[in-house]
């Protein structure tokens, strides 16, 4: 622990970890990690392999089981110390992070912060599946969202049935213990035939993923195994061979960086 002058103003770096793979935190992140004196990070979302870009014996320690009074009660040992604080959130902190919070209290402390964002799960989950989530006239829209749960409502005006009336690519988080219910909100506005797909644990060793038509998403599965820490996707943008190509590449079409075929045809920007 670096035994810094008392009173000396620390910053906390609030570092969006990536889905859990080590080598898919940022540079930025990991260089900041690197040099922190005290590591704060969400062991039940982060796994502790993130932990090997920090320095020799830092100080690691696992906020899963603590309060926000608890966690407020580090960052005055490091207002305190001077220390410089990693806070390791799994994804990227801006989704799903409960960091708005934190950067209250952290305020309240005068305590400066800075934000290092990471890589999502859910273009993780894009990766894993091999898929895009936005194809020409299929989908040019993704919704993130997730399941109402006990810590977190979700507001009545962005009920799942409302959001997945637009049809587009959706992304829904911190919904494994819904399953049955979601799919069948699903359902009730996509076609049955619609393509979908579950990823778990996206680039952890545990990784796994299932896909099918929507309507038969859930065929065959023990739904308690994909309870935790499973992302479900669903749009028309996730097929195969859909024999749809943006116009981008297209020889007969021009902008400012390539010449078309046709020179008389107009030049976008």
């Amino acid at each position: 622990m670096n035994h810094s002058e008392p009173n000396v103003v620390p910053k906390v770096y609030f570092i969006g970890a990536g889905p859990g793979a080590p080598d898919l935190i940022t540079l930025r992140g990991a260089r900041a990690l690197g040099a922190a004196d005290l590591v704060l990070y969400a062991g039940s979302l982060v796994p502790e392999a993130v932990l090997e870009h920090c320095r020799p014996q830092v100080q690691a320690i696992n906020t899963a089981g603590l309060n926000l009074d608890e966690q407020r009660g580090w960052y005055v040992q490091a207002r305190e110390h001077g220390w410089t604080v990693a806070r390791l959130h799994s994804g990227d902190p801006a989704i799903y992070g409960a960091t708005a919070e934190q950067m209250e209290v952290l305020r309240g402390l005068n305590i400066g912060y800075e934000v290092i964002p990471g890589v999502s799960s859910f273009t993780a989950c894009a990766a894993a599946l091999g898929a895009e989530l936005t194809r020409p006239e299929v989908s040019q829209t993704i919704i993130i969202t997730r399941g109402s749960g006990r810590a977190s409502a979700v507001p009545p005006k962005e009920a799942l049935g409302g959001l997945a009336a637009h049809g587009a690519t959706m992304c829904i988080f911190l919904s494994g213990r819904q399953l049955e219910s979601v799919v069948t909100e699903l359902l009730a506005h996509y076609p049955p035939e619609t393509p979908a797909a579950l990823v778990q644990r996206v680039s952890q060793p545990q990784e796994r993923s299932h896909r099918a038509p929507l309507a038969h998403l859930l065929d065959g599965l023990t739904l308690s195994e994909w309870a935790l820490t499973t992302m479900i996707l669903v749009g028309g943008a996730l097929g195969e061979d859909l024999g749809v190509t943006s116009r981008l590449y297209d020889p007969e079409y021009a902008h400012r960086f390539r010449r078309a075929d046709k020179p008389d045809q107009e030049v976008e920007a």
